[in-house]
């Protein structure tokens, strides 16, 4: 019975054996031997790559050799994935997603630190015209360089997306609502300025609306409630004539040391205990 007790041990512990050595000078120890690291493998050849190498190569994207490294092979194909699903196709701007996922990120800095943010929603007036008098094709020529110009006018900080249709968003964190109104004339006068080609010897010019809120300081907000805000200023802007700037007055928040504290998960009456 103990027989057949221990060799159903042996095989619940998968095969692993004990044994008792004794060595000079020593007691019995108890050894349980170590099972070999199993390494992880990926299964390259079972793998379904040949859509995702299409997209990539489309989109202009370059790999390392494969045969040299597999692992760093895969990690590329997964790198330029993961910068596709987060760019425009059409601009090379950062597409909707992006910039959501930057929005939420920002309310959470601005809660936590203080500091100042500001978004702005631009919209190009009177796009429709430029589609129905010269076609879909120079839209997408207008729509490119719009980015360009946008792009033209920001920090590397900075964030500049597609938002939609003929509407960007911008994200511009640290930037003091002193500066804010100033920041959206440049942007605005500087697409102004720029004749677009859109064909031989043909050019349009384009202007934009630009609507801006920002951020209250110390306050979680919600980045849902933030886009709505500047969206309100770009309505504003556009009932006002177009080509124009509008921002929201900032919200003054006064927050005490304590708050500040709650903020940051730490207390001052924490400290005092």
């Amino acid at each position: 019975m103990r027989g057949n007790a221990s060799g159903r041990a042996f095989a619940a512990l998968g095969g692993l054996r004990f044994a008792v050595k004794t060595r000079a000078s020593e007691t019995p120890l108890l050894e349980c031997p170590v099972r070999p690291k199993i390494e992880p493998t990926f299964g390259c050849a079972e793998l379904q790559l040949d859509a995702a190498l299409q997209l990539l190569q489309q989109s202009g994207h370059s790999l390392p050799d494969r045969a040299r490294s597999e692992d760093a092979w895969l990690q590329a194909i997964v790198d330029g994935l993961c910068e596709l699903s987060s760019r425009d196709a059409l601009t090379g701007l950062a597409n909707r997603r992006h910039f959501e996922l930057t929005l939420a990120s920002e309310v959470d800095r601005v809660a936590r630190a203080g500091e100042p943010a500001l978004v702005l929603m631009i919209d190009i007036d009177h796009f429709k015209r430029v589609n129905d008098a010269h076609g879909h094709q120079s839209g997408d020529l207008v729509l490119r360089a719009i980015a360009v110009a946008l792009s033209e006018c920001v920090r590397p900080m900075d964030t500049v997306a597609r938002f939609g249709g003929e509407e960007f968003a911008m994200i511009l964190p640290n930037c003091p609502p002193s500066y804010g109104l100033a920041v959206a004339e440049r942007i605005r006068s500087h697409v102004g300025a720029n004749p677009i080609p859109i064909g031989d010897d043909e050019e349009v010019t384009v202007t934009v609306s630009i609507g801006g809120a920002f951020a209250p300081q110390w306050v979680r907000s919600s980045p849902l409630l933030w886009v709505e805000r500047a969206d309100q200023e770009l309505y504003r802007a556009k009932s006002e004539g177009r080509n124009r700037a509008c921002l929201e007055q900032p919200i003054v928040s006064h927050v005490s040391a304590e708050e500040k504290g709650l903020l940051f998960g730490t207390s001052t009456f924490a400290e005092l205990g």
